[in-house]
């Protein structure tokens, strides 16, 4: 079942990017942005990507930039200017099927929004699987990925997903290491992920081993929604899709089933419209209202509080 539903998602994922490379504006190979507020995650090359010989990249695909081959994975602080006027923190987990990092649509801007609500914020860039450098070659790849010819070297999605949940885990190490320091509470850590940062996301939050960093709480924007083994304790989620996600749809609500078995609190909001990574863009879609409601639900889980007179700075 994993291994159908990330095809998927990365066939949706593949016509978006022929549609790009057929527009008048194309697909462009764009320099990196260089954050310098961005935090390495490793000290050294990441464990596991010792032998990688990649470059980053990134593509301009006209509404968006996607970032492909990374292999130094880092988080990106986006802090309020009060720290005091909130006491959480939230790491955002961009979507891109585990090929690319969705870093505008669903990482800056989001990180953004959190930071003018009070919110400490925190773009993750995680690391996907190698994939060709060249805007031509990256779009033969994926089709390669997805219409496979007699003789070409089989492609395993899977093969992306530690890679992700490592990092995702070593950033909310850090995020809670630095939360006196930043101006939140280690206990009020959360992420929140879009479509493969969902899967990410869910991954992190239902590792059996009890001594894994886990957050304390979750946004799930879009991804699979079939029943996967959980855990006897899962972190409270807020959980958001479309009916008409191309994806998704007509999967039932089994995951949501089976949080609510846990006893965890879970929230679901079910779209009439908003389609498949409607992320940060405002399209006249119901969906276009989930970062209101998912802030409502921070709220009214006391996350939002203002800090405590007494203990703040």
């Amino acid at each position: 079942m994993r291994i159908g539903i990330l095809t998927t998602l990365l066939g949706v994922a593949m016509t978006t990017l022929s549609a790009a490379a057929q527009d008048d504006s194309g697909m462009k190979h764009v320099p990196a942005q260089k954050d310098e507020a961005a935090i390495q995650l490793y000290d050294g090359t990441a464990p596991g990507s010792e032998n990688a010989t990649q470059t980053e990249t990134w593509f301009d695909i006209g509404t968006e930039r996607w970032v492909t081959n990374v292999t130094v994975p880092t988080l990106l602080p986006v802090l309020p200017d009060d720290p005091d006027e909130t006491r959480a923190a939230v790491i955002v987990v961009p979507g891109g099927g585990f090929q690319f990092v969705s870093i505008d649509n669903e990482g800056y801007p989001i990180a953004e929004w959190l930071a003018e609500r009070g919110v400490a914020a925190f773009v993750l860039k995680y690391r996907v699987m190698e994939s060709p450098e060249g805007a031509e070659a990256f779009s033969a790849h994926m089709g390669r990925l997805f219409a496979p010819q007699p003789g070409d070297e089989p492609i395993d999605v899977r093969d992306g997903i530690p890679f992700a949940v490592a990092d995702a885990q070593t950033a909310l190490n850090l995020v809670r290491s630095k939360a006196s320091e930043w101006g939140y509470d280690a206990d009020k850590v959360g992420m929140v992920g879009f479509s493969a940062g969902a899967m990410t996301t869910l991954s992190v939050s239902r590792v059996e081993d009890e001594t894994a960093p886990k957050p304390d709480f979750i946004g799930y924007i879009y991804g699979p929604m079939v029943a996967v083994d959980l855990p006897d304790q899962v972190p409270p989620m807020f959980n958001a899709i479309a009916a008409d996600d191309p994806l998704f749809q007509g999967q039932g609500f089994g995951l949501v089933e089976a949080w609510q078995a846990t006893g965890a609190p879970v929230e679901l909001h079910y779209y009439q419209n908003g389609g498949h990574g409607f992320g940060s863009y405002k399209r006249g879609a119901t969906a276009d209202r989930w970062f209101d409601q998912f802030m409502a639900w921070m709220e009214t889980r006391g996350l939002l509080d203002n800090a405590d007179p007494q203990d703040a700075d």
